[in-house]
């Protein structure tokens, strides 16, 4: 086996990948994406799917950015030309809009297709390889993913132009997302399971410590009362609250400043030592959020109180809370 120049090989294939990425931009029009914009309109409106559709290579990304817009909520599936024309055909209906890939704008299989499909030309988008070809002719939108070579050595294996049609389908997603204005929230509808999910899903007040079970001293209270709150509820800190109010929080870091600097001990003022308008977040607030507000700029804060609109105490969410159910960055 030959030793070849690795890293080299390497980067000039992810070279070659990003030039034909950024070429892609440069070719797209307003036309086209106002085209799109009216597209996924329609299928909104008429509750209708977006099918993808390629054979070999330019199936696998057909099927990649089926999964793609699924997520974001609009209904899409991979549809094999070769088995459409053999029974499953009875899967796409009349307000389905189709995106058809094809490196070479000649793929027979979805030649032979497209007369059969009940969908207007204009919802027929094409990914291709060259816009002056049969494909091209035969769809309403028909987006330049051409390329001047494959990446491959022998510039056979579908590389860079597997490359391109997967970004601009990612475009595509991206601007459907725009068009609907997805949130967070919606997109975790679709994304309940693993990590994912879990950061967009879970929200502050479902790791929380309810106010009950965290330390907690009114403002008039001194450095002892923290420290006894502290050692029944060992939470990591003591809220200083006014009525329910929340006015400021002592950590275990201040009370050893106030030993180390003899600042009055025991019967130090709660007010002297707090600190006043903490950092703080809301129990509707994800989850991930806290854990970005307790690892800002370098820092590590252990506790993090939780409030309401109007200030009063609710509880408390610590880190340790959040690493143990998987929240880390």
């Amino acid at each position: 086996m030959n030793k070849p120049d690795s890293l080299n090989i390497l980067k000039s294939v992810l070279d070659a990948e990003a030039k034909a990425i950024t070429m892609l931009k440069d070719r797209l029009t307003q036309e086209q994406s106002d085209s799109l914009v009216s597209i996924f309109e329609e299928l909104t409106k008429n509750s209708a799917q977006l099918v993808f559709c390629g054979v070999g290579k330019s199936g696998h990304i057909a099927t990649k950015l089926s999964a793609t817009f699924s997520s974001l909520g609009l209904r899409s599936q991979f549809l094999h030309p070769t088995e459409a024309l053999h029974g499953d055909l009875g899967r796409v209906g009349p307000n389905d809009a189709i995106v058809v890939i094809s490196k070479s704008g000649t793929t027979e299989e979805i030649q032979k297709l497209l007369p059969f499909l009940d969908i207007p030309k204009h919802r027929m988008i094409g990914l291709l390889g060259s816009i002056k070809s049969p494909l091209a002719n035969a769809v309403g939108v028909a987006l330049d993913c051409s390329v001047e070579k494959e990446a491959c050595l022998n510039n056979q294996a579908p590389t860079t132009s597997t490359t391109a049609a997967l970004a601009m389908g990612d475009a595509m997603a991206v601007l459907f997302e725009a068009c609907v204005g997805l949130s967070k929230e919606g997109f975790a509808v679709n994304h309940p399971g693993g990590w994912l999910g879990k950061q967009l899903r879970v929200k502050v007040k479902d790791l929380m410590r309810p106010k009950d079970q965290c330390p907690q001293v009114q403002m008039d209270s001194v450095l002892k009362d923290v420290i006894l709150a502290m050692t029944k509820l060992p939470v990591g800190g003591c809220a200083i609250l006014e009525k329910s109010e929340l006015k400021g929080i002592i950590v275990e870091g201040d009370i050893r400043r106030t030993f180390a600097k003899d600042l009055g001990g025991v019967d130090s003022k709660v007010q002297d030592i707090m600190t006043s308008s903490p950092m703080v977040i809301q129990s509707e607030s994800l989850a991930i959020e806290a854990l970005e507000m307790m690892e800002t700029k370098g820092k590590s804060i252990g506790v993090l109180p939780v409030v309401n609109k109007n200030g009063d105490f609710l509880g408390m969410v610590t880190l340790h809370d959040l690493v143990r159910e998987g929240f880390t960055r």
